[in-house]
C-alpha cells in the first residue's frame, strides 16, 4: 500500500522545496510537485500543456480531472511506497475528488495533510524574489493567493477532522522546516 503525504502552503511558502529535500535525504521517499508536473506539461508544449497553460499563466486553477489524471498517474507509477504531493489540493472540490478517490481504493492510503504556514508579506517576498517565470509577477501573485486563502479553512477544518492535519511554521530556515517536516513523517510511518 502506497502511504501519501500532501504538502499544502502558500505560493511561496516553500512546500517543494522542503518536499524535495525530504525526499532526497531518504531514498524510500517519492515526491512529486503538482505545480512542477503541469509546468512540465506546458513546457512539452503538448495539447494538454497548452490546456493547462492557459490557466497557469492567469493564476487560475487547473480544471480537475486534468489534475487528479496527473496525481494518481504519478502515485501509482512511483517507485516507492510513500509519497509526498505538494501544492494538492487547492480548492474545496480537488480535496472532495482526492478523498471520493482515496476512499474507493486500498492500495493508496493519505496518511498526512501538512500546511506550510508563512506570512503573505513572506510568501510575496519568496515568490517575486525567485521569479521563474511569467507567472511569477504581483498581479498574479495577488490572485494565486486570493485562491489559496478562499478555501484554505474548510480545507483545514475537512482534515483536522480526519486528524490528518499537521501545520509546521515555514518562517524559519530551510534546515529546520526541513527537519521538522521530516521527523513528522517518519513518525507516521
Amino acid at each position: 500500500m502506497k502511504k501519501l503525504f500532501l504538502i499544502i502552503g502558500a505560493p511561496g511558502s516553500g512546500k517543494t522545496t522542503d518536499a524535495e529535500l525530504i525526499a532526497k535525504n531518504n531514498d524510500h521517499i517519492s515526491h512529486y510537485s503538482t505545480g512542477d508536473m503541469l509546468r512540465n506539461e506546458v513546457a512539452r508544449n503538448t495539447p494538454r500543456g497548452k490546456e493547462i497553460n492557459q490557466y497557469i499563466s492567469k493564476g487560475e486553477i487547473v480544471p480537475i480531472t486534468i489534475v487528479i489524471e496527473t496525481i494518481i498517474g504519478a502515485i501509482k507509477s512511483s517507485k516507492n511506497d510513500l509519497v509526498i504531493i505538494d501544492g494538492y489540493p487547492r480548492s474545496i472540490e480537488q480535496m472532495m475528488e482526492l478523498d471520493k478517490y482515496l476512499g474507493k481504493t486500498s492500495d493508496v492510503r493519505l496518511t498526512s495533510v501538512i500546511e506550510v504556514e508563512v506570512s503573505e508579506e513572506t510568501a510575496r517576498d519568496r515568490v517575486l524574489g525567485r521569479a521563474r517565470g511569467e507567472d511569477d509577477n504581483n498581479e498574479v501573485f495577488n490572485n494565486r493567493m486570493r485562491v489559496y486563502m478562499g478555501p484554505l479553512q474548510e480545507i483545514r477544518n475537512f482534515y483536522k477532522e480526519k486528524d490528518l492535519l499537521k501545520v509546521i511554521s515555514g518562517e524559519g530556515t530551510i534546515e529546520e522546516i526541513v527537519s521538522e517536516m521530516e521527523s513528522f513523517i517518519k513518525a507516521r510511518i
